[in-house]
């Protein structure tokens, strides 16, 4: 099944992984995401890590949102992800109400069954149970937006139903999609993926739309698809820095991508771009390396990262500003929100 879907809305999405301590890097994002909104994006996502550092900077997303809603007042924010198993379920449905009430409506609501195992151990929780804890949670959490009875006979106030219609749910197997697509929610597609030993070279397209296939066949009749994807995209003004700065940050990064499984890259640079999925230099060579992802054909959402390029902070605003201006418009996105004028 091909059904498409046009690109329509574009993101900036980050794990909060600046090189700064905490508080910097809670301030920074939230810059970010500030400068993200004048410039015209339609979304903006966090992730949740807990413990790792240098897997993401921010346990609390929930409050992480609320800070940034007081700063902004049209983009959506939305959790990419909250690890659902690793939550009360009634906290995260909670949580959700009171912040899409006090941003107006504008919170998505992204989980997933993520976590290192070892978080898993400190929340007194069984690693190899995630897909059970996840199911059993996320069904509590959609019980309470709609209103209907927990245990014990309670309901959720604050009331917030349509949050039921703003879940999305991230997978890295054609499995997931299925479960996706059946509940009706968001599929949310990652940056990268390791390649299974058996197709060392499978494109990320490749492996990708297997799973947007099964989401669309998935899907219940009349419900409108919901795909992002997500992609690491980083715009400089010229190739040269460009490159100075993928190199610095994708070596710094190797280890941790080792770590998630993914295979020992070649030592070039080139090697390490292609292996990490990253879209990098000048606008025009990231336009044309966007271009050659088929799986962006059939997105409805385009959510891109700087990771793991993790550039200094002036960068990644002048990247927000390039990606806007130049690289999202050649790939037929349409601004539809008033471009505020960036300090230069």
């Amino acid at each position: 099944m091909t059904r498409s879907a046009k690109p329509k809305r574009l993101g900036f999405f980050t794990r909060l992984l600046d090189d700064a301590p905490a508080a910097d890097r809670y301030r920074f994002a939230a810059e970010q995401i500030v400068h993200a909104e004048k410039a015209g994006l339609d979304s903006a996502w966090i992730a949740q890590h807990h413990f790792h550092e240098r897997e993401g900077g921010l346990p609390s997303p929930f409050t992480f949102l609320g800070y940034v809603a007081a700063q902004t007042s049209r983009i959506r924010l939305g959790t990419g992800i909250v690890t659902l198993p690793l939550e009360n379920a009634v906290r995260v449905a909670e949580n959700a109400a009171v912040l899409d009430l006090l941003c107006n409506g504008r919170f998505e609501l992204g989980v997933g069954t993520g976590g290192n195992p070892s978080a898993f151990v400190a929340f007194g929780l069984d690693s190899a149970q995630r897909n059970e804890i996840f199911a059993r949670n996320l069904e509590i959490v959609r019980t309470a937006l709609v209103g209907k009875p927990l245990d014990g006979g309670d309901t959720l106030y604050p009331l917030r139903p349509q949050l039921d219609k703003r879940i999305w749910q991230a997978t890295f197997s054609v499995a997931g999609g299925a479960r996706a697509g059946k509940a009706g929610d968001g599929l949310l597609l990652s940056r990268t993926q390791p390649r299974a030993k058996e197709v060392p070279k499978a494109t990320l397209a490749e492996i990708q739309n297997p799973i947007i296939d099964a989401y669309l066949a998935a899907l219940p009749p009349g419900c409108e698809p919901r795909i992002m994807a997500s992609r690491s995209v980083f715009v400089a003004d010229d190739h040269r820095e460009a490159m100075r700065l993928a190199d610095i940050g994708l070596r710094r990064a190797l280890p941790q991508f080792l770590k998630g499984g993914h295979a020992m890259p070649g030592g070039t640079l080139e090697e390490m771009i292609t292996a990490f999925d990253t879209h990098v230099g000048a606008a025009d060579e990231v336009i044309a390396s966007l271009r050659s992802d088929a799986t962006l054909e059939r997105v409805t959402d385009l959510v891109f990262q700087v990771h793991s390029v993790d550039a200094p902070h002036p960068y990644v605003l002048r990247s927000i500003e390039l990606v806007a201006d130049k690289v999202a418009p050649a790939l037929g996105w349409t601004r539809t929100a008033p471009e505020v004028a960036l300090a230069g």
